[in-house]
């Protein structure tokens, strides 16, 4: 029966890689928008701040149609909107009056199919049968950083080798690999999230849940804490450190993917011998480190190690909020997975944009705007705390501290 659910499982680890690509690729371009179009970073922060805006308003609407029309039928348009969006990115530019309204049309097409599958491939996942959900959690979110990697590495060869100017031809590229999967998506078993005859809890009853809303404000802080490094990194490595657009893709957010991906891998591998609570709070404290590091080291090289722990140190936060949540919650059901998801798109969205504004309000100092988006580690170190004393305290299983021996 779970060998039925390998392709699936797969199928959702390549929509991980989508999900990379519709995050990841245009923030390699900003500059390159900002030379060819005369669009100014005031503007460009906007893409940042629509992009994961529009995902967090389809992951708020989601949670009432997705069961309504299913996972398939959902998965599939979530494709097919991600790869719709990235090839309109090469045409509206020049067809509409302003280019940055061509390329933020764009932006908001692929954040829909963005949007979904945010809050489809978790539940996906968590319904196949397997033997440990908190580790194949783990291992289904590296794939985003392994995406992220690629995206960077790939756009970053290929922009030296034909240009930035060849552009367009790469978004071409990275579209095809939505509409592959969504050809998979077509034939591949999905579970169903619920067992027979039982029903997820619904937003109100969620919504009376105080631990409930302690873990949306985590997603909030794992997502703000990630991307407010990471859609930055590479603006950070060329503006802010002096150093070229390749040198700086490599060594900015390609580095951060890399070790973000290693974390999420390592506990996807080893997370039956870890305890969650101990292995978030430790990387909270890592994440702090290393936002102070990219602020006040004064070395480049430096500047851009700490960029590349501050990806060691998010990997665990999103899908071990997820993990928490699932174990505290079994009932939550898409409902959950919605708003969870929804919460951490609203950090996605308010962590870069807090850190681009502090940024322009300062002579577009970025040291300083990624100083400002600290406040999201520490109020995640936080929630981490007062969960794991909720749950002490209310006896919930203990599988929600400590995995399973």
């Amino acid at each position: 029966m779970k060998n039925e659910y390998n392709k699936t499982v797969s199928a959702c680890f390549a929509a991980y890689i989508v999900q990379a690509v519709v995050n990841n690729f245009t923030p390699l371009l900003f500059l390159t928008f900002q030379k060819t179009y005369g669009i100014p970073l005031s503007q460009i922060t906007l893409l940042v701040t629509f992009n994961f805006g529009i995902q967090l308003l389809v992951d708020l609407l989601s949670a009432g149609f997705a069961d309504r029309i299913g996972y398939r039928a959902s998965m599939v348009t979530a494709h097919v909107m991600a790869a719709a969006g990235l090839v309109l990115l090469t045409i509206l530019p020049e067809m509409l009056p302003s280019p940055f309204l061509g390329i933020l049309t764009a932006v908001m097409i692929y954040a829909v199919g963005g949007g979904l599958l945010e809050v489809l491939v978790s539940p996906v996942v968590e319904a196949c049968p397997s033997d440990n959900k908190e580790k194949a959690m783990s291992m289904l979110h590296s794939f985003y950083c392994w995406g992220h990697a690629g995206v960077v590495l790939i756009s970053t060869l290929f922009f030296q080798v034909c240009g930035t100017g060849s552009w367009k031809i790469l978004a071409l590229f990275w579209a095809l690999l939505p509409l592959c999967n969504a050809a998979v998506f077509l034939k591949v078993p999905i579970a169903s999230l619920m067992e027979e005859g039982e029903s997820g809890l619904r937003l109100k009853e969620l919504s009376k849940n105080r631990l409930f809303w302690i873990l949306f404000v985590m997603m909030i802080c794992a997502g703000a804490s990630e991307q407010a490094v990471s859609q930055w990194a590479s603006a950070f490595a060329e503006k802010g450190l002096g150093i070229s657009k390749t040198a700086g893709d490599l060594a900015g957010p390609m580095a951060f993917a890399i070790f973000m991906g290693t974390s999420r891998a390592f506990y996807g591998k080893y997370g039956e011998r870890i305890q969650l609570e101990k292995f978030m709070v430790y990387s909270c404290c890592l994440c702090i480190l290393s936002y102070l590091g990219i602020a006040f080291v004064p070395v480049p090289q430096l500047s851009l190690a700490a960029c590349a722990l501050c990806g060691l140190s998010v990997g665990i936060m999103w899908p071990g909020t997820f993990s928490r949540a699932s174990a505290a919650l079994p009932r939550g059901g898409t409902a959950m997975f919605a708003l969870l998801a929804l919460g951490g798109d609203i950090g996605c969205s308010a962590g870069p944009t807090l850190a681009g504004m502090v940024s322009g309000a300062l002579g577009d100092n970025l040291k300083y705007g990624i100083l400002a988006a600290i406040v999201f580690p520490l109020l995640l170190l936080t929630g981490i705390i007062l969960s794991g004393k909720i749950t002490a305290d209310s006896g919930m299983p203990a599988q929600y501290l400590q995995q399973k021996e």
